[in-house]
């Protein structure tokens, strides 16, 4: 029997699945921080915040945050688990958060990515983004787990 495999919108109550992906996906999580279930929740009541995830069955295989800045959309902890990699759910969940973020007005899009990570480069890549050497991202954080 084939699998099914569906794009779904995340909530609230997705958080304890959706941190079991980001931590099989060796993603850097701040569970006492910026990524706390108290701060997920804020973080979608917020209205800029959109959170996509693929299911193959009913198992939750990978997760995007798209967020925005009223300017620019932006892919936020992209992550397949191990289990599902190399099977374009990366690609459908960019698809979906660029979507919603058109739907939000939208039409520059952006990521980050923790380097070296050539696996999420190259996905990226595929769909459509390209590095801008002159470009250099700069952060200041309050905390460590901000």
């Amino acid at each position: 029997m084939d699998a099914t495999r569906r794009v779904v919108t995340l909530g609230e109550d997705d958080y304890d699945a959706i941190l079991a992906v980001w931590q099989a996906a060796g993603l850097s999580i701040r569970p006492t921080g910026r990524d706390s279930r108290e701060a997920f929740g804020a973080q979608l009541a917020s209205g800029v915040q959109q959170v996509f995830g693929v299911r193959v069955d009913e198992r939750l295989a990978g997760v995007v945050v798209a967020t925005h800045d009223g300017r620019k959309g932006w892919i936020n902890r992209l992550a397949v688990h191990p289990d599902f990699q190399r099977q374009g759910i990366a690609l459908d969940l960019i698809e979906a958060a660029e979507q919603w973020m058109r739907d939000q007005g939208l039409h520059v899009f952006a990521a980050l990515v923790e380097w070296p990570n050539e696996a999420s480069e190259g996905v990226l890549a595929k769909a459509g983004y390209t590095t801008h050497p002159d470009i250099r991202y700069f952060s200041k954080r309050d905390s460590a787990d901000a």
